[in-house]
């Protein structure tokens, strides 16, 4: 891969071109597959302590829970930390859940408690780093080779998917639980190393630097008023909900309706994995002939058809073929659904963005698995893979009509709004305050303004705005004044920073209705505490 190429940005491959970034793929790709060999020693060895469908889905849903509880947090500190020593502090936990179950597994003290708990912990973790791997992209390519890099990504997960699973099914059925574990403790090592040689530049003091709680709801907010990521986050709920029917049941699958072993169930998790291989490589292909939407809507149809093949109860080798469509199908999902949060979020909450699809995706995994392993108690695992099925293809219609984002405005900071001008230095901590525009608006443009207005006034609060209005003159109709308030003088001075090229061109389309000679009238006023207080 040239230069060059890297530099066009329009090879699928040109961001393994920048060493650090192929280097912490490739290190990635071994820490995933170790990941892979542990769920399958984990999911297994419950199948051999329990054989209730709600039990073998606890596993799953221990794992995701977390994710669940903990991404948003996670997120807040993958964008005021140091996400270097963060990854490393995050893999050492990690390492440690391994290496506690390859001794619990080996003294054969393994019970379910502890391996729902021990799971639990490791989802713990698996939520600290999710958003901060993929936070970190933007970092190691250029710009262009971002959705490249995000693809890149899946790709290596799926790769980790289609040899972890089999190889940790053979070491479990060869060597064991311990030493199946024992491999994925090994794998963290080499994530830590590759960590620890990369080359990151230390954080710059930032005297606008947020707060934990401040940059938590700055990130809430954000979410609360972005409404493209709203469409994100409904359309994978509804998918992911469904589709996880066939992750929780999988190994009940593998064992009670094909009679598999522990290493034809890791050859299942190979196929799915080997498929998504294949799905990604013909990816630039299908997105040339469908749009995002059309994508999804595939992906669910796919999906739902191999969920009622399982039904059926097919030969083995039919069921792993099977699974490479469902891998197929499942990479262009996350693929096209991650990629579409990606292109909306700008950097400076991109974390945080993040953390709350992850949220929503690993919600409705977990409150799917549960779900599902109660429908299995009473229906039957051919009974929920076929309800499933069923109600992941109407979903998928439906959802059809909700268009996903483009992805197409400019997120890069315009850095064109002026510093505010002060009489004297402002405490960073004071506030609220009230920032006030005063336009002058003529009768036959009001409603083409408030309509611009309107739009603007998402941006101001995805930026840092907690309330909103405009008001009129009461004397002069033509004198209309924006307001908005936001939490501190530092804040503000932040929302000044954030304001996108995207958000430019919104202020630009606002002032264009404003008449007269001078610039609208912008006017800050702080609070003032009552006499007698600090």
């Amino acid at each position: 891969m040239s230069a060059a190429t890297s530099k066009s940005g329009g090879g699928s491959f040109a961001p393994l071109a920048q060493p650090v970034f192929a280097v912490l793929w490739a290190a990635t790709v071994l820490g995933n597959t170790g990941s892979f060999m542990r769920d399958v020693a984990s999911s297994w060895l419950m199948t051999d302590l329990s054989a209730s469908p709600a039990a073998v889905a606890m596993v799953q849903a221990a794992g995701t829970l977390p994710i669940f509880l903990l991404a948003i947090p996670a997120g807040v500190l993958t964008d005021i930390l140091d996400r270097r020593k963060f990854l490393i502090a995050v893999q050492i936990l990690l390492a440690s859940v391994s290496l506690t179950l390859m001794a619990l597994a080996h003294t054969g003290l393994l019970s379910i408690s502890s391996l729902i708990a021990l799971t639990f912990v490791g989802g713990i973790g698996a939520a600290l780093m999710g958003p901060t791997w993929q936070a970190i992209v933007p970092e190691l390519v250029p710009r262009q080779d971002v959705k490249s890099a995000v693809a890149l990504n899946s790709l290596g997960i799926n790769i980790a998917r289609s040899i972890g699973p089999a190889a940790g099914g053979l070491l479990l059925a060869a060597f064991g639980a311990g030493v199946t574990y024992g491999a994925d403790v090994a794998s963290y090592i080499v994530v830590i190393a590759a960590l620890v040689w990369w080359p990151r530049a230390k954080n710059a003091n930032d005297a606008l630097a947020e707060g934990f709680f401040g940059a938590f709801r700055a990130g809430l907010r954000y979410t609360r008023a972005s409404r493209p990521l709203h469409v994100v986050l409904v359309r994978a709920a509804i998918f992911f909900a469904f589709a996880s029917a066939v992750w929780a049941l999988l190994p009940l699958v593998a064992r009670q309706l094909l009679g598999g072993d522990a290493s034809f169930y890791g050859i299942l998790l190979g196929a799915v994995g080997a498929g998504a291989i294949g799905g990604a490589l013909i990816m630039p292909k299908l997105r040339q002939r469908l749009d995002a939407d059309g994508l999804l809507l595939g992906a669910a149809i796919i999906t739902a058809l191999v969920m009622g093949a399982l039904a059926l109860a097919p030969p083995k080798w039919l069921a792993i073929v099977v699974l490479l469509f469902l891998g197929a199908a499942w990479i262009t999902a996350l693929t096209t659904l991650n990629g579409a949060a990606q292109s909306i979020l700008p950097n400076w909450v991109r974390g945080r963005g993040l953390a709350v699809y992850l949220t929503v995706f690993n919600g409705a995994m977990t409150a799917g698995s549960l779900g599902w392993g109660a429908v299995a108690e009473a229906a039957g695992i051919q009974g929920t893979l076929l309800i499933g099925a069923a109600g992941l293809l109407v979903a998928g219609v439906i959802m059809h009509r909700l268009k996903l984002p483009t992805g197409d405005a400019d997120m890069i900071p315009s850095n064109h709004w002026p510093e505010p001008l002060v009489a004297e230095p402002v405490a960073h901590d004071r506030g609220p305050v009230l920032i006030l525009i005063e336009y002058h608006v003529e009768k036959h443009h009001r409603t083409a303004f408030l309509h611009a207005l309107d739009e603007l006034s998402q941006e101001r609060r995805r930026d840092g705005a907690y309330g909103w209005g405009v008001t009129e003159d009461s004397g002069d109709p033509e004198k209309l004044v924006e307001w908005f308030m936001v939490e501190s003088w530092a804040e503000h001075l932040r929302q000044h920073k954030r304001v996108s090229n995207a958000d430019a061109d919104l202020q630009g389309k606002v002032l264009a209705y404003h008449s007269g000679p001078e610039k609208p009238v912008v006017r800050h006023f702080l609070t003032i505490n009552r006499p007698g207080t600090a």
